[in-house]
């Protein structure tokens, strides 16, 4: 494992700069990059972003007061400055599973010398957060969760197939894109992982493209969605995105169907914010209902102005949540 500590901040202003990052070794030749903000002696925080695959980004850390929070950000597997990264045809996929994600946590967790911390984070990182707070309940002190998922099979149906109802042409472009590695209107997501594993370049950006037109489809409605949030991306995290995602999503993430939300209970006595989007069309309200109503202990507010991407009612919920457990 690696750390290092960046010079001062010539500015002078705490959460300029990481008072601390570095590349944490699993073990198996995947190297996570990590790095840690606000007050060193604060209260503290990981963000656990989504995607799979998305990376981290700097922009989650604003929600943090960064006099009271010691905050740290890391990449999964694969994907943002970790190591090997998933847009090389090398890296190996088997590597990279939920179980992998969960046990660089916790090995991440003891590196930083961390007894307990909030949880924050959104989408595929809710699932992760899940996963990891069910596995370890005793390490940690709270939950926030922006557009909560449990990564059931039937909300990936939902999302790949189910929601196309609503984006006819679109979907009629992606399950053309699906066909083209044999697949059908039944399982595009299965015939995507096949395409972005093909030996041939330009099958893989194609596919990479058609995956993130789709994305880009199913929030193209939100007003706070930002112009094609997943196209836009530069194109090896593009690739590392949805060479990612479609290894978790073909597989279910490796978790049995239902589970997050039957094993809820573990979660007893850990306070949990939850934020959902009402107008969330690829992640419907439904799931975090669910949730709210197994976890003793979370509170569920929908955002009646927002969508999967989240808008200013969203963090201002975020932020005001986190700030009530910073003291």
């Amino acid at each position: 494992m690696s750390g290092h500590r960046p010079p001062p901040d010539p500015s002078g202003r705490r959460g300029e700069r990481p008072h601390e990052e570095g590349m944490l070794d699993t073990g198996d030749g995947n190297l996570v990059h990590w790095e840690v903000w606000g007050n060193p002696s604060g209260k503290p925080a990981v963000v656990v972003h989504g995607g799979p695959g998305s990376g981290s980004s700097p922009r989650s850390r604003r929600l943090f007061d960064p006099d009271r929070y010691r905050v740290v950000l890391f990449d999964q597997r694969g994907c943002g400055r970790s190591t090997p990264h998933a847009s090389d045809p090398a890296a190996d996929m088997s590597l990279n599973t939920t179980g992998h994600l969960i046990a660089d946590m916790e090995l991440l967790r003891g590196h930083l010398g961390i007894e307990r911390w909030l949880l924050m984070g959104g989408s595929w990182g809710s699932t992760l957060i899940l996963a990891y707070a069910q596995r370890y309940p005793e390490r940690v002190s709270e939950i926030v969760i922006a557009a909560v998922t449990t990564t059931r099979r039937s909300e990936i149906d939902w999302l790949y197939r189910g929601v196309g109802r609503l984006f006819p042409e679109e979907w009629e472009r992606f399950c053309r894109g699906a066909r083209r590695a044999g697949g059908d209107d039944g399982d595009p997501v299965a015939a995507y992982a096949r395409l972005v594993e093909d030996p041939d370049p330009e099958v893989r950006a194609k596919a990479v493209d058609d995956w993130c037109a789709w994305e880009d489809a199913v929030v193209s409605l939100e007003g706070d969605g930002g112009p094609g949030p997943y196209g836009s991306r530069p194109p090896e995290a593009r690739a590392a995105l949805v060479r990612i995602a479609a290894h978790y999503f073909s597989h279910g993430a490796w978790l049995e169907e239902g589970v997050l939300l039957r094993e809820a209970h573990r979660l007893a006595g850990i306070p949990g914010f939850l934020v959902h989007g009402r107008l969330d069309l690829g992640s419907p309200p439904h799931t975090a209902w669910e949730l709210s109503r197994a976890w003793p202990g979370a509170r569920l507010v929908l955002a009646e102005s927002s969508g999967h991407t989240g808008d200013d009612e969203t963090r201002e919920l975020l932020a005001a949540a986190l700030g009530r457990f910073a003291s």
